[in-house]
């Protein structure tokens, strides 16, 4: 049995800090809270908290100017991009796609997606996982999973890669529709497996975008954890399909 392990204190404080810069507490081009307001605030150790002011400023969220503190970035363009990692996970054929289907089966439904589908925490669910490699090296693991009852009636089941994005080949064999998408990323530990095949070494974390796909009632339909090897960050996005 696979288990989540929770991110580090680093990660998870790096995570809120980018969140308030995210929400518009922390400006950019203001000063963020001096070390000693940041372990009297939250109650970490300093170490812990110098970490994830290093973290954060090794992805382009801060920044430190000699003299003056530590001055808040704003918004990297890099994380702009990897926000439509979860579209392309929707839209993409898996045929013509730079990777391989390495798993196509019933499993048992990991528990932060069987919420989010409104299924038994026992029940199982048809997971599709696509790993795709640049230059023979991999760079995402794409878990694709699907309720029992939508995946019936179509070819989600077939070990064969689809020659058509998820989205359409759901909404051509299904009466359903795909109206809107919420991206929900997060730091984590990925499992043993999971690193082994991103080829991490031991306590890399991984950012994990988490794509729920909606129809206009807001019932899920399927859910993508979209695993990126190296960046800590925690996001959240919703848009409209067309």
């Amino acid at each position: 049995m696979a288990y989540e392990v929770a991110a580090p204190k680093y990660v998870r404080l790096a995570q809120t800090l980018q969140g308030r810069i995210e929400d518009g507490t922390y400006p950019p081009g203001t000063l963020v809270p001096s070390e000693n307001q940041l372990v009297q605030a939250f109650g970490m150790s300093r170490p812990t908290v110098v970490r994830a002011l290093e973290l954060l400023k090794r992805d382009g969220w801060l920044e430190s100017r000699q003299g003056y503190g530590t001055i808040v970035r704003g918004r990297p363009e890099v994380v702009e991009q990897k926000d439509q990692r979860g579209r392309d996970a929707l839209e993409r054929d898996e045929s013509a796609s730079a990777g391989r289907l390495i798993q196509v089966d019933r499993v048992p439904i990991p528990s932060r997606v069987a919420s989010i589908l409104g299924v038994p925490k026992r029940a199982k669910v048809l997971v599709r996982r696509l790993l795709i490699e640049e230059e023979g090296e991999p760079v995402e693991l794409a878990s694709s999973y699907f309720p029992a009852d939508l995946a019936d009636g179509t070819d989600l089941a077939d070990s064969a890669p689809l020659t058509e994005g998820l989205r359409t080949h759901v909404e051509s064999r299904k009466r359903v529709r795909f109206d809107h998408v919420t991206e929900r990323v997060s730091a984590r530990l990925p499992t043993n497996e999971e690193a082994e095949l991103l080829a991490l070494p031991k306590g890399e974390p991984v950012l994990s975008v988490l794509v729920v796909a909606c129809d206009v009632s807001g019932q899920a339909l399927q859910v993508t954890d979209v695993l990126l090897p190296g960046d800590r960050q925690e996001l959240e996005d919703t848009y409209r399909l067309g």
